[in-house]
């Protein structure tokens, strides 16, 4: 079931989002980017801050009670930016992810948005691939990373986002 993630589900999102990004555990998924950044991916606090924001909204995919993927939404002009999609490990490639990118297109037509848009790390090929598979494209924009702000990691080489989009 996918719904609103609440402040009492932090502690959750927070062990979800670093197991699947970082560390050992990330890597028996295939989104880690635990060659890329050491560092945690995100903290309690950041999670919290992002659930109060009026402009964001994070969605939980849960079984059984337990929370095994989330994404969040910032509203951003006529676009929803879409970030920090997480799905265990262990149930990477069971069709999680999926159902999080369509819940994007309901949410976005929902509030009237035109376009899903997205940063992913432009060296990860697997990933934009797996993005273009599902409708998004490159739009040839590049963001620089933030490479001295270890709240997004700490980088092993040299980094930058590319920027996807989907029109709704």
């Amino acid at each position: 079931m996918i719904c609103k993630a609440q402040l009492e589900d932090v502690p959750a999102l927070n062990k979800l989002v670093n197991s699947a990004y970082r560390g050992e555990s990330s890597k028996k998924g295939w989104t880690t980017e635990a060659d890329l950044l050491g560092g945690i991916r995100t903290h309690e606090e950041g999670i919290s801050e992002t659930i109060n924001k009026p402009d964001t909204t994070i969605f939980k995919y849960t079984e059984n009670e337990e929370i095994l993927g989330c994404v969040m939404f910032v509203e951003q002009g006529d676009a929803i930016y879409l970030g920090m999609l997480t799905v265990s490990p262990d149930l990477q490639g069971k069709g999680i992810g999926k159902k999080f990118l369509a819940a994007a297109e309901v949410y976005a037509k929902e509030i009237e948005k035109s376009k899903i848009v997205m940063t992913v790390i432009s060296i990860r090929a697997e990933l934009i691939a797996w993005y273009e598979r599902h409708g998004y494209v490159r739009t040839g924009e590049t963001k620089p990373f933030p490479m001295d702000d270890p709240n997004f990691g700490i980088p092993k080489q040299a980094l930058e986002f590319i920027v996807l989009e989907k029109r709704v």
